[in-house]
């Protein structure tokens, strides 16, 4: 009998829509949106988006966020839905994850890495391996 292999892990937005709608400016509201998927606060939201938790809550949810904001909220969107397809669309166990210390991350939580754009990759590098059964 023939195992099927899953699709590989496609993010939500392609490149160049990221480049395009961080011009444009992402609304407030989206970003309470993408916090919901992993139960994420406030305050780690405005750390990954490069902001005071006090702007945060400042905007209103139909005021765009900055370009780079924006661009970070995009980019989480990505790694987010990519640790949600990786845990079986299991947000507790993602949660607890992107909280946990990671070996293959210098002994640090993915959400700590989450205030760069190079965090980003190597959080999502991380994702890739779980996905594939690569241990670290």
């Amino acid at each position: 009998m023939a195992h099927a292999t899953p699709p590989p892990y496609q993010a939500v937005y392609a490149p160049y829509t990221v480049i395009d709608k961080a011009r444009q400016g992402v609304l407030r509201s989206e970003a309470d949106q993408v916090a919901a998927l992993a139960g994420l606060t406030d305050l780690e939201m405005a750390r990954i988006l490069n902001m005071s938790d006090r702007n945060l809550h400042r905007l209103k949810p139909q005021e765009r966020l900055s370009r780079d904001a924006s661009e970070r909220l995009l980019l989480l969107t990505n790694l987010l839905r990519h640790g949600l397809d990786v845990f079986d669309d299991d947000a507790e166990t993602l949660a607890d994850w992107l909280r946990s210390s990671i070996r293959e991350l210098n002994s640090q939580s993915p959400l700590q890495l989450l205030d760069t754009t190079t965090g980003f990759g190597l959080v999502d590098d991380v994702l890739g391996r779980i996905e594939h059964g690569i241990v670290g």
